[in-house]
């Protein structure tokens, strides 16, 4: 099985309070919506969403806005919030060792979901590319 890992953006539809969306649709970042579209391309399997907050997400839980990164945390939080993403991965069904999964997200979101006893078979589609610019330029030019 192949699966999709998105994180997400800061940049987020304004939502009234206790309004809550879908989950894909919360981001509205071009970051984040060229990388769904991607990962669509890809026929993956299943399209996750790792969430600051929420931890994994799937793209049709609905959710509200909030306001949270995982770049201001520290390193215990992190693997805290990756032994919780694993532990989801892992209730649905998916097994760390054999499915491969394409993460679509900076390092901060996927350093310490890889390793050994962790996910296993991965793929950096933004491996080498500095910046924004460059992630935004890749997916525009494998987008159709």
């Amino acid at each position: 099985m192949k699966i999709a890992l998105i994180s997400c953006v800061s940049q987020k539809q304004k939502l009234a309070e206790g309004e809550l969306v879908q989950a894909k649709c919360l981001y509205t970042s071009p970051l984040f919506i060229k990388a769904h579209a991607y990962a669509q391309q890809l026929g993956v399997d299943k399209i996750y969403i790792l969430s600051a907050k929420h931890g994994l997400l799937e793209e049709y839980d609905k959710i509200g806005w909030y306001n949270e990164t995982l770049l201001n945390k520290s390193a215990k939080e992190c693997k805290d919030w990756a032994n919780s993403v694993l532990d989801e991965l892992k209730g649905k069904g998916h097994d760390l060792s054999k499915d491969t999964f394409c993460l679509l997200a900076g390092k901060k979101y996927y350093q310490y979901l890889i390793g050994e006893g962790k996910i296993e078979k991965a793929e950096y589609p933004y491996h080498g590319l500095k910046g924004i610019g460059y992630i935004l330029s890749f997916l525009k030019s494998k987008i159709k």
